[in-house]
């Protein structure tokens, strides 16, 4: 019987390895109000900090590269780093 359901990413899919399962979303993105920079400087550092050991770092990396994702630490790099990293 087909349910219509669909498994969009696939069974082999990167994010079953990544070191944030089980971690708190808020210290990957900003939040929906403002952020002073003392804050965002450590919410950056202890979602880089989760990234640091992440056995598919580059996976993750790779999909927000290739995505274009403008929000949120992906592969241990922000935002804007990674505006960078496609820039050159």
């Amino acid at each position: 019987m087909d349910t219509g359901i669909r498994d969009v990413h696939g069974p082999l899919d990167w994010r079953v390895d990544a070191a944030c399962q089980g971690e708190v979303g808020v210290i990957f993105f900003p939040p929906m109000r403002s952020e002073k920079r003392t804050a965002k400087a450590a919410r950056e550092r202890r979602a880089k900090d989760v990234c640091t050991s992440c056995p598919v770092r580059s996976d993750c990396l790779d999909e927000a590269m290739a995505n274009g994702e403008r929000h949120g630490i992906w592969g241990g790099l922000t935002d804007q780093e990674r505006a960078r990293l496609a820039a050159t």
